[in-house]
């Protein structure tokens, strides 16, 4: 069974940073390319990061880049998303969800979500 485990959203000021964690178990998550997708209070989902499996290659959303970095450790089978400089517009549920290889911005599997609200 496929299961994606995110955690260390919280509630910080503007300005500050998270460090989210997926754990992913059930399938061999060094094939996968995955994704962090958001999504806030009355919004649609927004796709906000991706990596490749093998190449690492890295993709990120314009309003992120800069300030969020993806990163996997296949060893641990665990997807990163390391979010710097924190705005409330940042405030959304955060998935870690895997890449169904079908087509861009598609994916099978997702997490049940970690919370992140930046407020002052």
């Amino acid at each position: 069974e496929v299961q994606l485990v995110e955690s260390g959203g919280g509630m910080v000021q503007p300005g500050e940073s998270l460090r989210l964690s997926c754990a992913a178990s059930g399938f061999t998550f060094s094939s996968y390319g995955m994704s962090w997708v958001r999504q806030a209070p009355g919004k649609g989902p927004e796709w906000v990061s991706g990596i490749d499996s093998g190449t690492g290659r890295t993709y990120y959303t314009g309003s992120v880049k800069g300030r969020f970095t993806i990163s996997r450790d296949d060893a641990k089978n665990t997807l990163y998303l390391q979010m710097n400089d924190l705005k409330p517009e940042d405030t959304a549920l955060y998935h870690c969800a895997r890449d169904s290889g079908l087509a861009q911005y598609d994916w099978d599997y997702w997490g049940q979500g970690t919370q992140v609200t930046v407020s002052s």
